[in-house]
């Protein structure tokens, strides 16, 4: 059976991300993100997107046991994907009043 592609924010989601950006160090993995990771990964592709340095982030998921869980990284969110998890995201319901006032009360959940 084909599985089908799921692709993850990192910042955010998969680490402890604050806001504050540093280009050279990612945060610490989140509490539980490496069990959710597995099992998504039993019957799910999950691929990573990020801005960040793809290199840094090889490193990073080798530093965490992650990435045999991983099928791909980029930066790019992959049109394929099935599902998008973000923490900077909103879900279009087709309600454009209420997607507009979803975007006007917005805040990640780490703010």
């Amino acid at each position: 059976m084909l599985k089908k592609l799921i692709s993850i924010d990192l910042d955010g989601v998969l680490n402890n991300y604050d806001g504050l950006y540093n280009h050279c160090k990612i945060p610490p993995l989140r509490d539980g993100a490496f069990e959710f990771i597995k099992k998504l990964s039993e019957e799910y592709n999950v691929e990573l997107f990020t801005v960040r340095n793809k290199k840094l982030v090889i490193k990073w998921l080798k530093e965490n046991n992650l990435s045999e869980y991983i099928s791909n990284i980029t930066n790019i969110k992959n049109p394929m994907s099935s599902v998008f998890l973000d923490d900077r995201a909103i879900n279009f319901n087709g309600d454009f009043a209420a997607a507009y006032q979803s975007i006007k009360d917005f805040k990640p959940h780490w703010k």
